[in-house]
């Protein structure tokens, strides 16, 4: 493996993980987890069973978009949506060595004791106030007066500092000046299209092997989906057969079906993990099921598999490191362009037919808005499959948006920068406009 290619697996890694549970209240957990935890260190008699008394009070502070994110998302195993909800489980049953899986050891107890802290108000949210879009800080007030604080920043699963009683324990910043080395964004690993179609075709299969894991994960999310039993069954209606004469019974319907029915279950609360991508499931299922389907309809090997998957995976950090983790422009528009890219190469397709997809899905489907996790997701993730596919097909078939249409440059990395500048800029007005008609509802 060359150094390079080591860069790279290092932030495939970085960004594609399991997550349980709609990764901004999430991260609302974890930081609450690690306070909870902070608390336990420092004063002396106390051991986990003190989570499931009423000795202390929760207080989370948050960007506007991880209160846009968190409002309306079921949490996993409780029948309940918003941020109180997961802040409490974070601090009966969660563990930050989980990352974003920190609600795994989630059991009836601890949902019934998190029930309770919130109805008897014992936890608080409020705005935090901050620039950044994805800002976490957790608090944890203890009745004998201790008090510890957990922010997360940036990433969903980064604690950039730890405190207890005023003293600041821990400071990422602080860390990354001693060690001379800050953490490194997605931009400043100068990825291009024409370095990940390289790196996908040539990368040795047994290091990229691990990708296969998507698989595993939201291949489950997708069929617990179907069962019909979580969100609005988007994926379950279209895959009814009475329905058929409406959707067909192509690869069309059939990835339609999967990559919505696993977004159904997540959005839902199911209690099964997703693969992530860029700190959003939803964003790791359509990056990835669409190419699953493809396989399981037509048949590849597993490296073929994995490869597409890759190339779908950094197609989708690629052009969400212009954008940052959370904005006004849904994250359905790059994961779905990351599949559609996917499909290309599971099809024989070249490097110009990958830039080719890129643009058709950039002219189509870009000004899709955010408006907070929700069951109504996968109707847009359904929407998302559909447009990956025709912009796949097109691509292959030579056809592409022509540079002199709208935000088609004919470089591919200007118009992937484009993009980024209409989500991450453009659109600033729109996601607190959005944000203002979700909180005064």
């Amino acid at each position: 493996m060359t150094t390079r290619e080591s860069e790279i697996i290092s932030l495939i890694r970085k960004e594609v993980k399991p997550a349980l549970g709609c990764t901004e209240p999430i991260a609302v957990a974890l930081a609450v987890a690690k306070a909870m935890e902070i608390m336990e260190e420092k004063v002396s008699g106390l051991d986990s069973s003190w989570r499931h008394e009423p000795v202390y009070r929760i207080n989370v502070l948050v960007s506007g978009n991880i209160l846009k994110n968190g409002m309306g998302v079921g949490i996993p195993g409780t029948g309940m949506v918003g941020l109180h909800i997961a802040a409490a489980l974070g601090a009966v049953c969660g563990k930050s060595s989980y990352g974003l899986e920190v609600l795994n050891d989630l059991d009836d107890a601890s949902i019934s004791r998190a029930k309770s802290i919130v109805e008897e108000k014992g936890v608080e949210i409020g705005l935090a106030e901050t620039d950044k879009k994805l800002y976490v800080e957790a608090s944890i007030e203890h009745n004998d007066g201790h008090r510890s604080c957990a922010v997360i920043a940036d990433d969903h699963d980064r604690i950039v500092e730890t405190s207890f009683d005023g003293c600041v324990m821990s400071s990422v910043s602080e860390k990354c000046q001693a060690e001379s080395e800050p953490q490194k964004s997605t931009l400043d690993y100068k990825l291009t299209v024409k370095e990940i179609d390289e790196f996908t075709r040539n990368v040795a299969y047994e290091d990229i092997a691990f990708i296969l894991e998507s698989r595993t994960l939201n291949l489950a999310l997708a069929k617990e989906g179907l069962k019909g039993s979580y969100g609005l069954k988007v994926g379950y209606a279209i895959n009814l057969e009475c329905n058929k004469e409406v959707f067909g019974d192509d690869f069309l319907s059939m990835a339609m079906s999967l990559t919505a029915a696993a977004s159904d279950a997540r959005m839902a609360g199911c209690t099964l993990a997703a693969m992530s991508n860029s700190g959003s499931g939803n964003q790791g299922i359509t990056v990835t099921m669409p190419v699953i389907a493809y396989s399981i309809k037509y048949g590849t090997t597993d490296e073929q598999l994995a490869r597409a998957l890759v190339m779908s995976h950094l197609i989708a950090i690629h052009i969400k490191g212009y954008l940052g983790k959370l904005s006004a422009l849904c994250g359905c528009v790059i994961a779905s362009t990351g599949a559609s890219c996917g499909l290309v190469y599971l099809r024989g397709g070249d490097y110009e037919q990958i830039c080719s997809a890129i643009k058709n899905m950039i002219g189509n489907i870009t000004g899709m808005v955010c408006d907070g996790a929700k069951v109504g997701c996968a109707m847009k993730v359904a929407s998302g499959v559909s447009s990956a596919l025709q912009s796949a097909v097109l691509a292959r078939e030579g056809l592409c948006i022509s540079e002199h249409d709208g935000i088609i440059e004919k470089d591919i990395e200007k118009t992937i920068r484009n993009l980024g500048r209409i989500g991450s800029v453009g659109m600033q007005n729109t996601d607190n406009m959005i944000l203002d008609i979700m909180v005064c509802k």
